[in-house]
């Protein structure tokens, strides 16, 4: 029996479409079981009930077996109770209420299994048995196993739609597929799936008598692959600074190799046609750069790989596969996504970016937030090669996405659209006014940034200042550590151009989910592993150059304010301070201009927030990281889709971690920072305000909407507002105590509620 029903879950994976799947389920469970029923009931949440989904062996069609409505049910208790209910007589329970009113026989003997996904009662698998009898532990613990199936099988069908059509919904549209949230905004349009490039293990071996035809076609679609490369190095040139654009160069120097054409060109001799020769002569090259010792050499192989899957295309390409045309408003899909699948769709036609894979702080989103376009992240794996075309929602707030969208649904979020676009317009206005509170308190607004493209949106949002730029990226972008002239010329590009603003500059912070190609760290648990100063306090050789570097670059403008990352004790407060001055003194004694910067430390873990006051004494300024604060105080990685859903910046805890944060440097004097996505949330911005911050740094994109939430109230109404919040218990009680206030002011524009 218990093998009969492991088989089940093999048959019903394999069924053909939802509904077959779950017949035939529930058929070979009663049979196996030897019971008078099986049923699974779907929760249809649109009508608040439960609804059959499949059922064998009662009369279970006739108009006595309704849906379920009524909340006192004994479905809805065990939903609501998500517990295994296993009864030998059902009818002395005392939610109890017959299922079917046909004069069947009456069961007696009661099993029922919640199938739960993300803490959410999705269905509910239901046995029973004219018998008075309790059902066996390995019968229980069998059907415990093919509900576990089950489960994953209507989640995946709620995401496709199938469930809505099988009952009798509205169409897949008003249900969204979830993701995380890449950067904000709403946007409206059509699927465009980047180049499928060829697959170079499946090219043929053929062979040819026109060698010399075959030499003009490899050489033309060579040139064809670096004119791409080039295009799309210039079309990306207002977004990536120069040492960015170094990527582009170095694949082009890796196309344009001689010793690759000249391999290519000898096979080709040698008899075989273009493709052939090409995939040889690549592959080859790939598979000696992944045997080798270097992690990095290594990964270039899949660089030697999209190269030569790029060329391939071009060689199939004929008169039969047109140019082709573009809609007119993009939204780019893909599993994973290059820089180059993101520069190939011209910038005016690009409205919004969709992965299925990749992470909120992946290189894709941040290029995202900088053209202020809405992106959605690690959608998950699911099919997409018939999705081009399709009319698609993106909403990068809740990070969802709605493909062939229900007409409310596209009416509401093109209101949405419309809302966002004259909001932009009417807070240009705000540019030069200052975030100042309707009683005259001045609060300081700063910008983050991470590449040098992101200084003219910088500097054009308003800002009073840089509250965060972050080191790492120049280091990302390298093949090796970059030299202290390098980053000399970075930072003191940085400095002139927000001068005399002063600019927070954050010393390298890798590690977790910023690895260096050139120097990867393997570790179990990267969150928690070697990252941020405890790298760099082991590396003080590494250290030492940027830190040279910084003040070097701020020998003449003086407005340089550096920052400590992953603070985690005082001893490594005071080791980065004494390495500070240590390089202060070598500059000095080379002779070299530099001057000494404002100091700050990074509170980002929960040992730092609760040794504040002893931290805020060591340095002139705390600066608080919202996003790693939350989770590590949550415990929760917000990159992973199990449980992003419990990362939630207002979390009571975390509200109350800020606050202890806030009073213990206020009482040693010292001025606190607040930076993350929490900073750039105008809602979370005015609690933060409330609780005392000095300053808050936003995206540039953001920016606008915080310093207008700022101008329309009184510093005493965001206090009171925040102490009011420090008392509530849940996350949604302090969003709607926060959404209401807004609302309330006049702001209800930036009040982004589900739909």
């Amino acid at each position: 029996m218990i093998e009969a029903l492991r088989r089940i879950v093999q048959e019903a994976t394999a069924a053909t479409d939802f509904p077959s799947a779950l017949a035939l389920a529930v058929t070979r469970i009663r049979n196996a079981l030897d019971v008078t029923a099986c049923t699974i009931y779907l929760a249809d949440r649109e009508r608040r009930e439960w609804a059959l989904g499949a059922g064998d062996g009662m009369n279970l069609t006739a108009s006595g077996h309704r849906p379920r409505r009524d909340r006192q049910s004994l479905l809805w208790w065990i939903a609501e109770q998500q517990e295994i209910l296993n009864l030998a007589d059902v009818q002395q329970h005392p939610h109890y209420q017959p299922i079917t009113e046909t004069g069947e026989p009456t069961c007696h003997a009661f099993l029922g299994i919640p199938l739960i996904q993300d803490r959410q009662t999705l269905g509910i698998l239901v046995v029973q048995d004219t018998q008075s009898r309790a059902f066996q532990t390995a019968e229980v613990d069998s059907l415990v196993d093919i509900a576990a199936h089950l489960t994953q099988l209507i989640q995946q069908a709620t995401l496709d739609g199938s469930v809505s059509a099988l009952l009798n919904k509205l169409p897949s549209g008003i249900r969204p597929l979830s993701g995380l949230a890449g950067a904000q905004g709403v946007a409206i349009g059509t699927i465009t799936l980047p180049h499928r490039l060829a697959d170079l293990d499946s090219v043929p071996d053929r062979f040819t008598s026109d060698a010399a035809a075959e030499e003009a076609a490899l050489h033309a679609a060579i040139s064809a692959v670096d004119e791409e490369l080039r295009t799309a190095s210039e079309q990306l040139l207002s977004l990536l600074p120069a040492s960015e654009q170094a990527m582009f160069s170095a694949h082009r120097l890796l196309l344009n190799s001689e010793s690759l054409r000249a391999d290519t060109s000898a096979r080709i001799d040698d008899g075989l046609w273009a493709p052939a020769a090409w995939r040889d002569a690549v592959l080859a090259r790939a598979k000696a750069l992944q045997q080798t010792a270097d992690p990095y050499l290594s990964a270039r192989a899949e660089d030697i790989r999209d190269l030569g899957r790029r060329v391939l295309r071009h060689l199939h390409a004929s008169a039969a596969h047109p140019a082709r045309v573009l809609p007119e408003h993009c939204v780019l899909l893909a599993e994973e996504m290059s820089v180059a699948d993101f520069a190939a769709i011209p910038p005016e036609r690009l409205v919004a970016i969709v992965c299925l894979r990749g992470s909120a702080l992946s290189h894709i989103a941040i290029l995202a937030r900088a053209m202020g376009i809405p992106a959605v992240m690690n959608l998950g794996d699911r099919p997409i090669s018939g999705l081009e075309g399709r009319e698609i929602v993106v909403d990068g707030y809740q990070g969802r996405v709605f493909i062939d969208p229900d007409p409310a649904v596209r009416a509401e979020y093109q209101r949405l659209v419309a809302a966002e676009a004259e909001l932009t317009a009417g807070l240009d206005n705000l540019r030069e006014l200052p975030a100042e509170t309707l009683d005259g308190y001045r609060v300081s607004l700063y910008v983050k940034a991470g590449l040098l493209s992101d200084i003219p949106s910088a500097t054009q949002c308003g800002a009073d200042g840089v509250g965060l730029y972050r080191t790492e990226f120049a280091f990302m972008i390298r093949e090796t550590f970059p030299s202290e002239e390098e980053q000399y010329a970075i930072y003191q590009q940085v400095l002139k151009a927000f001068a005399p603003k002063p600019v927070t500059i954050r010393t390298l912070d890798i590690g977790g989910d910023k690895p260096l190609p050139y120097y990867p760290i393997a570790e179990n648990n990267p969150f928690l592993g070697w990252r941020g100063i405890r790298f760099t306090l082991d590396h003080s050789e590494i250290f030492l150059i940027q830190l040279r570097a910084l003040l070097r670059a701020n020998a003449d403008l003086k407005n340089l304010r550096v920052l400590f990352p992953m603070i985690t004790t005082v001893e490594e407060l005071d080791e980065a301070l004494r390495l500070l001055s240590q390089a202060y003194q070598q500059l000095a004694a080379e002779g070299k201009p530099a001057a000494f910067p404002q100091v700050g430390a990074m509170i980002e873990v929960p040992a730092a927030a609760w040794q504040a006051a002893q931290l805020a004494q060591r340095v002139d300024f705390l600066s608080v990281g919202t996003n790693d604060l939350t989770q590590y105080v949550l415990a929760v990685d917000r990159d992973n889709a199990r449980v992003a859903r419990l990362y939630d910046h207002l979390h009571p805890a975390l509200l109350k971690t800020i606050a202890h944060i806030l009073t213990s440097a206020r009482q040693a004097g010292r001025p606190v920072h607040l930076s993350g996505e929490m900073a750039s949330d105008p809602g979370a911005a005015l609690l933060l305000l409330g609780m005392g911050a000095d300053s808050l740094n936003a995206s540039p994109t953001s920016l606008p909407k915080v310093k207008w939430v700022i101008r329309r109230f009184a510093r005493a109404q965001a206090r009171a507002l925040a102490e009011e919040a420090l008392t509530l218990e849940t996350t949604d009680q302090i969003r709607r105590l926060i959404n209401s206030a807004l609302q309330q002011a006049g702001l209800g524009e930036i009040v982004h509620e589900s739909i």
